[in-house]
């Protein structure tokens, strides 16, 4: 009777692992990886925002969007989810390894852009660097 009850048991576990890959459920390593996908991904997150140009960190991981309206949305990867926030470009600041945005929110923390440096975020965003 053991032999059955762990029979069924890892047919359970393995039933649901597939359940879980197939929803996609789960963290995901790599998710940004086109620049039009994280205008689209900001474009659909933060109502009335329309992007115009990105600039992706090396890990996929985190993303900066430059909008028509020169509002700057930051974009993290969280779980198999991209949560994004619309941020002030004070909050953008250069560091070792690449660019970090202080956004401000305990719950969301600060994202770094992992090998982007600031002529990468000066050349995507020049309506918003010129005086």
């Amino acid at each position: 009777m053991n032999w059955l009850a762990l029979g069924g048991s890892l047919t359970a576990v393995l039933a649901l692992g597939g359940i879980a890959a197939f929803l996609r459920l789960g963290r995901v390593d790599r998710m940004l990886v086109e620049e039009a996908d994280a205008i689209v991904a900001a474009d659909e997150a933060i109502a009335g925002f329309a992007g115009v140009s990105a600039v992706i960190g090396a890990d996929g991981r985190a993303a900066l969007v430059f909008g028509e309206d020169r509002r700057v949305v930051v974009l993290k990867v969280h779980g198999a989810r991209i949560a994004a926030r619309v941020i002030a470009w004070e909050a953008v600041r250069a560091a070792p390894g690449g660019m970090v945005v202080e956004t401000g929110e305990r719950r969301f923390g600060a994202v770094t852009l992992r090998g982007v440096d600031a002529l990468d975020v000066r050349r995507l965003a020049p309506q918003l660097t010129r005086v």
